[in-house]
């Protein structure tokens, strides 16, 4: 592959990143994407081993994204419900302000969740702020994982 096509395949991986900050974007999706293109563009035993490796990261960063903010929702007593709801207001509240609204809803929606739950706001603020911790610490491990990806395959693609 040219330095102009390797180029190119960082520029997505970059556009990857900004994804998982932003969720416009499927950020590790399009991560690994690129790096499956530039392992398919050229082949090579060594450039589908890291496409291997690009895949294992993908997976183990995409389970850690949805379980994290699960186990730490359940620790504080919300129930899965509580999680589908914010999910269903993140994705309304995206509509509704653009990018924003993805925090905007998916807090509003568990707080409201876990209000009507518990019968009281103190509680269900606790509730959504061991909600948000988790949501954060996958944001933090989807990001790490992805600029894993990124060092794997600039490596790679440096040696190669």
């Amino acid at each position: 592959m040219s330095v102009e096509g390797e180029l190119l395949v960082l520029l997505v991986m970059a556009a990857g990143l900004v994804g998982i900050v932003v969720p416009v974007l499927p950020g590790l999706l399009l991560i690994w994407g690129a790096g499956i293109f530039w392992a398919w563009a050229d082949g090579g035993g060594a450039r589908w081993a890291v496409a291997a490796l690009l895949t294992l990261l993908l997976v183990g960063g995409s389970v850690a994204k949805y379980t994290l903010p699960a186990r730490s929702a359940s620790g504080a007593g919300a129930p899965r419900r509580t999680l589908v709801l914010g999910a269903l207001g993140a994705v309304a509240g995206f509509f509704v302000i653009p990018v924003a609204g993805l925090l905007v809803g998916g807090v509003a929606a568990v707080f409201l969740a876990e209000w009507q739950r518990l019968g009281e706001p103190a509680p269900a603020w606790r509730s959504t702020r061991a909600v948000l911790v988790g949501v954060g610490i996958g944001l933090l491990v989807e990001l790490a994982t992805g600029v894993l990806m990124i060092w794997l395959w600039v490596i790679a693609a440096v040696l190669g």
